[in-house]
């Protein structure tokens, strides 16, 4: 949902290509879908899609690792999401992985000619992820600065001090594709809605009053 919202905004203001990563994700296929179905709504120039197979390698989270189980928000102390952020990393981090993500943009970026590169990522109600934080992609910027052929490449992170509503509400005023966007960690027919992912995004359709497009398994089941 945060990719889809924060695309839209490039789209709006760049001429804009797209990247996406099946890293071995339990939804890698679903997400690869929905990426496909956002970059031809946004009319995106190009979306280059690439495969990883490091992070099923090294295992070590719950996303990319069968042996560990994606936990349930019911299961989880405290049971809303956006009330622990910050306290503890989840088992659904994928070790320093948007660290990957980034380099390759930032690659690509440099071959365009591009200047600018957009990520979706949210500080205020992500699940309390490292690679999340204004101080890494601060961080990031200064080793583009330092370690690219002009140093002239920016990361920008338009939604991280948004609330997961206000991401909502800003999709639904830009017109944004969020009926074919995908968030659930491990449905692929169906998002589980149990989930953390799916637990912020329905908290935040809610908040925002307005109904969430995609079909869940599990959202009757919720308390």
């Amino acid at each position: 949902m945060d990719s889809t919202v924060c695309a839209t905004l490039a789209t709006r203001d760049f001429d804009s290509y797209g990247l996406h990563f099946s890293y071995g994700q339990r939804t890698q296929s679903r997400e690869l879908q929905a990426a496909r179905e956002v970059s031809k709504a946004l009319g995106l120039r190009e979306l280059m899609e690439l495969e990883t197979d490091l992070f099923r390698r090294i295992g070590g989270s719950a996303l990319t690792d069968k042996g560990i189980a994606v936990p349930e928000v019911g299961a989880m102390d405290g049971g809303d999401a956006s009330e622990r952020q910050g306290h503890h990393v989840p088992v659904t981090y994928v070790p320093f992985r948007n660290a990957h993500f980034l380099s390759a943009a930032v690659s690509w970026a440099e071959v365009l000619g591009a200047k600018t590169v957009f990520i979706g990522a949210v500080e205020q109600d992500s699940s309390g992820y490292p690679d999340c934080r204004p101080a890494y992609y601060d961080a990031f910027n200064e080793l583009i600065r330092r370690g690219t052929k002009e140093g002239e490449i920016d990361v920008v992170t338009p939604l991280i001090t948004l609330r997961k509503h206000e991401i909502v509400r800003l999709g639904v005023e830009l017109g944004a594709p969020l009926h074919v966007s995908w968030s659930c960690y491990s449905g692929e027919d169906e998002a589980c809605g149990v989930c953390e992912s799916c637990d912020l995004r329905l908290r935040a359709f809610a908040a925002a009053g307005v109904r969430d497009p995609i079909p869940y398994a599990n959202q009757g089941k919720r308390s």
